[in-house]
């Protein structure tokens, strides 16, 4: 129980490897501070975490809503404080440039960039006083940043050039804010995932989502997922439980001298 006493932010876990960060942190003591679009989900990951044991409540919304992030910060400090935001929420809406509306591209990097910088921008009064306070009374307490990257965003991929964009911008915003928050004791880190296997990227997975009342497809034809089995070194795509592992890692005791790194979790595949 590593995380003891630790209150933990984790955007868009109401599924898929949110959900799997959610109850990974709170399997190890954490206090989770849930969120997703729908009630729903955000309510089944809640109740994943009570039968467990832990202690969660929802924030539910879309995280690109201006005052989201006050929401979030909020309902961290009454559960306890603030120690770990993992920024995950995101989703692709892919083409290639030609064809990559502005609507597209912005509604991209709204989700993957601007909203976790508002996130952490609202986050970084409660992070100053809580680490002064600490300081204060002799206490070296690290907080963990953790932000979802892909290998898309180190090495580009065709027909992504918003979500290749935005990710490649979260890993500058990481960087950055690792040299800012070094005097609170933060470790902002990042995770760049290969291919893990959700509903955007299962075969037989439901075809579409629905985002703001726009449908948009999702999953990778079975003769795209053969070949990247093929290329991905371990031989097939990650679990959801696998990803969480490596945004856990970043959260522990164990990581607090490692900042403004990258970890890439993608069982050895790059594009």
């Amino acid at each position: 129980m590593n995380l003891t006493d630790r209150v933990a932010v984790v955007t868009d876990s109401g599924r898929g490897i949110g959900q799997a960060i959610a109850v990974k942190l709170a399997a190890h003591g954490a206090r989770v501070v849930v969120n997703d679009l729908d009630p729903a989900p955000a309510a089944e990951t809640v109740a994943l975490i009570a039968r467990s044991g832990g202690a969660a409540v929802t924030v539910t919304g879309s995280i690109t809503e201006p005052g989201f992030a006050k929401r979030a910060v909020d309902a961290a400090v009454d559960l306890g404080g603030l120690d770990i935001i993992v920024n995950n929420a995101g989703y692709t809406w892919d083409a290639v440039i030609q064809k990559t509306t502005d609507e597209q591209w912005s509604a991209i990097l709204d989700v993957h960039l601007t909203a976790p910088f508002r996130l952490l921008r609202a986050a970084q009064p409660v992070i100053k006083r809580l680490a002064e306070r600490d300081r204060s009374s002799g206490n070296l307490h690290h907080r963990k940043i953790v932000n979802i990257s892909s290998i898309s965003g180190l090495s580009g991929n065709p027909g992504q050039a918003n979500y290749a964009a935005a990710k490649a911008g979260i890993i500058g915003l990481t960087k950055t804010l690792a040299k800012e928050w070094g005097r609170y004791a933060v470790n902002v880190n990042a995770v760049a995932y290969g291919v893990i296997r959700t509903r955007l990227t299962d075969p037989d997975g439901p075809g579409a989502i629905d985002i703001d009342g726009r449908q948009l497809s999702v999953g990778i034809n079975h003769d795209i997922a053969d070949s990247l089995d093929r290329a991905i070194p371990l031989g097939r795509p990650g679990t959801v439980e696998e990803a969480a592992g490596a945004a856990y890692l970043l959260c522990t005791p164990e990581s607090d001298y490692i900042t403004g790194e990258v970890v890439v979790c993608a069982g050895g595949y790059t594009f």
